[in-house]
């Protein structure tokens, strides 16, 4: 922005073990460096946003990634291996991919492009043949050719504007620990279910929304919402910040009875250190 917010991605920032470094030196391309800090980070995003003391230099124009089309004409730029404002061009690939973040949860509508990403680009802005940024470049596939990804750039502004507002991202919490296993397809067939895998809860947190609802270690959750969750990513998906503070529902399979419990997701604060 014109007064020194800057977006980049949260490991650019990020030091040993994830911490986030001590201190940020922003250089422009008139090859001023300026001191910057941290506004806010969101890891499972893999987005932050700093703020420099630069003023009076000209904004990114921000475009709209939901008119993107496949096939059509891509530049990235970065600094890959050091190499200052590299530029490559390529094609969208594909959208509406999912990428995983370092925490282990997906990232939704990312961009896939074969314009070529290398250590360096990340945070990186990618253009469209209008000069506008629709995405910020975040990932490539070590060994392949072609396989490089880029935040959206209307989550960008959405996350964006939470880390200028809150400092952190809400995302909904239930407090419990899942793994996926296999439903056994009698069971599925006995309760009318569509599901071929389910969550088997392994424990659940003490004084947490799950706990509340009734939700006991052992049980499986077959759906949330009357939706069939097959995995903790089809949960994670569902639990949005809209939910917090509102009833939901969930089902789960104890001991062969099928049990609906209201749950109430609370929520789940990443702060920026």
């Amino acid at each position: 922005s014109d007064d020194g917010y800057i977006v980049t991605n949260a490991h650019v920032v990020s030091g040993v073990e994830g911490a986030v470094v001590e201190s940020i030196t922003v250089t422009l391309p008139d090859r001023k460096e300026y001191p910057a800090r941290l506004i806010g980070r969101d890891v499972e995003s893999d987005l932050a946003v700093l703020k420099t003391t630069a003023y009076n230099y000209q904004p990114a124009k921000l475009g709209d990634s939901s008119v993107l089309r496949i096939g059509q004409l891509v530049i990235a730029i970065g600094n890959p291996y050091g190499f200052q404002h590299t530029v490559t061009t390529g094609v969208v690939s594909a959208l509406q991919r999912t990428l995983r973040s370092t925490t282990g949860r997906l990232m939704d509508n990312i961009i896939q492009t074969d314009a070529p990403l290398n250590p360096g680009n990340s945070g990186g802005p990618l253009i469209n043949a209008d000069g506008e940024v629709i995405g910020v470049n975040t990932a490539a596939i070590p060994g392949a050719q072609g396989l490089c990804f880029a935040i959206s750039i209307n989550t960008a502004k959405s996350i964006a504007t939470q880390l200028l507002r809150e400092g952190y991202v809400k995302r909904a919490y239930l407090g419990l620990s899942s793994q996926q296993v296999d439903f056994i397809p009698k069971m599925a067939q006995y309760h009318h279910l569509k599901n071929k895998r389910a969550l088997f809860v392994v424990s659940v947190e003490p004084y947490s929304p799950a706990e509340a609802a009734g939700i006991k270690d052992g049980d499986f959750i077959v759906s949330f919402n009357d939706v069939a969750v097959e995995s903790s990513d089809d949960l994670f998906r569902m639990l949005t910040q809209e939910k917090i503070g509102i009833f939901q529902y969930i089902t789960v399979v104890r001991n062969q009875e099928k049990l609906d419990f209201r749950i109430t997701p609370a929520e789940k604060r990443l702060k920026a250190a």
